[in-house]
């Protein structure tokens, strides 16, 4: 069976795998089982997948998955997270259009705390987006922030797909955490000047706030050095160590699910109850995810004895381009793969071809993987099937989803100039990671 064929029967057996609406890792592992046993060897193929299986998942550079993913389900089930919004909202009462601001700024900061796009979304799509559309906001600034925050959480620290990422690439996870504060805080900083430059221009999209007369700064000041700034610590904790070279991506992860669960303990919000709710949802989520690495692992193994990855590479060594033109390649595939399929998906599909393409062309692989993050992200946000799209659906069932597709449009926009610029300007993108060894 010569390559091409190979890789089309893979590529088939996943889609129809997807299109029965088996979950992502059974798919692969699906799919894996079939190519196993014919290219690696049938019954022997079968023994080298469960050999696979616990070579894949026996890192301890995955520690840090679940550790930051038992970060944010602490935070959220005990209501610290709700805490800090409320804080970060009676900062924010002279601002236009003050709820999609709190929703970009406190979104910001609960991503920074708890790596989880889909528990972003879905607490801010619950409950500031409800809030605003009772008040008469526009679906732009109703829907579009909550999503757009959400996908931040990808990029800043702690994120378990930029971990996995690295995991799966053998690009440096410590520079891909330290690399994705940048984008995550430039897209940030676009949304709330978006939001505000909306408001003022276009007075109808949101209504004017009187709150501002009502709290004095005291007010407005002491639950934000309450219930704000405490919890930056568990920030400071995760990146500082990184950034001090004193502790490792798995090290960092630990001293932010200590500081996590001491500020849930100091708070007072630590029960015996949201205990063992945290600690199962991160049990969920975290297998989930090792599931998938597992199947990643094989897939790419696959790919490689059955000629599929050298062929592809001759077809691309004969097309000859620069290392420029083929990240815009890769960058492109990423981005249409998004409009389709989830982001783990793309990941375990593009890698092994994408990484062996990198290192001969000589492209810097951090600086191509933070980009490949971004147009993950991005994913998250393009109609047709965006995750975070649906995740809105969810919590707005009376909505159509059309209007929640025109309220992404403006912010996938300004991921795409973020991209953009890291892309022209890789300095940018590289300064910080080039302070971690």
């Amino acid at each position: 069976m010569i390559w091409s064929q190979t890789l089309l029967m893979m590529v088939a057996l996943l889609a129809v795998q997807f299109a029965i609406g088996l979950p992502v890792a059974f798919a692969f592992l699906g799919a894996n089982l079939i190519g196993a046993w014919i290219f690696l060897g049938g019954e022997a193929g079968l023994v080298q997948l469960v050999r696979n299986a616990s070579g894949s998942v026996n890192s301890f550079a995955l520690a840090p998955i679940p550790l930051f993913i038992l970060m944010g389900e602490l935070l959220f089930h005990t209501g610290l997270a709700y805490r800090a919004i409320d804080a970060i909202e009676k900062l924010l009462v002279r601002l236009p259009a003050r709820l999609a601001c709190v929703t970009v700024v406190g979104g910001t900061a609960f991503a920074a705390l708890s790596g989880s796009s889909i528990a972003n979304t879905a607490m801010l799509g619950g409950t500031l987006s409800q809030d605003m559309l009772r008040r008469g906001y526009s679906p732009t600034l109703t829907f579009g922030p909550a999503m757009a925050v959400g996908g931040i959480a990808v990029l800043i620290p702690p994120s378990a797909l930029a971990v996995m990422l690295g995991s799966l690439s053998g690009i440096s996870i410590t520079q891909l955490l330290i690399g994705g504060i940048f984008p995550g805080v430039l897209m940030a900083v676009g949304f709330l000047l978006f939001v505000i430059l909306t408001a003022v221009l276009s007075p109808s999209s949101a209504p004017r706030e009187d709150k501002a007369e009502v709290l004095s700064a005291r007010e407005r000041l002491v639950p934000f050095f309450r219930d704000v700034v405490p919890l930056s610590g568990i920030f400071v904790a995760v990146i500082g160590g990184m950034l001090g070279g004193f502790a490792t991506p798995t090290e960092a992860a630990a001293l932010g699910s200590a500081a996590s669960l001491i500020a849930t303990i100091v708070y007072r919000k630590l029960t015996f109850s949201n205990l063992v709710i945290s600690l199962m949802e991160t049990a969920k989520v975290s297998i989930s995810i090792l599931f998938i690495i597992v199947a990643s692992v094989t897939f790419s193994q696959i790919l490689s004895f059955s000629g599929a990855t050298s062929g592809f590479m001759s077809v691309v060594r004969e097309v000859d381009a620069s290392p420029m033109m083929l990240v815009l390649a890769m960058l492109g595939i990423i981005l249409v793969l998004g409009c389709l399929i989830d982001q783990i998906s793309i990941m375990m599909i593009t890698l092994p071809f994408f990484m062996p393409i990198a290192h001969s062309a000589g492209i810097e692989p951090v600086w191509l993987g933070l980009m490949m993050l971004v147009a993950i992200e991005l994913g998250l946000l393009t109609p047709p099937f965006g995750l975070l799209l649906m995740v809105m659906q969810g919590a707005s069932r009376e909505t159509p989803l059309l209007h929640i597709y025109k309220a992404a449009i403006p912010f996938i926009l300004i991921e795409l100039a973020v991209l953009i610029l890291m892309f022209l300007v890789p300095e940018l993108t590289m300064f910080l990671p080039s302070l971690v060894d």
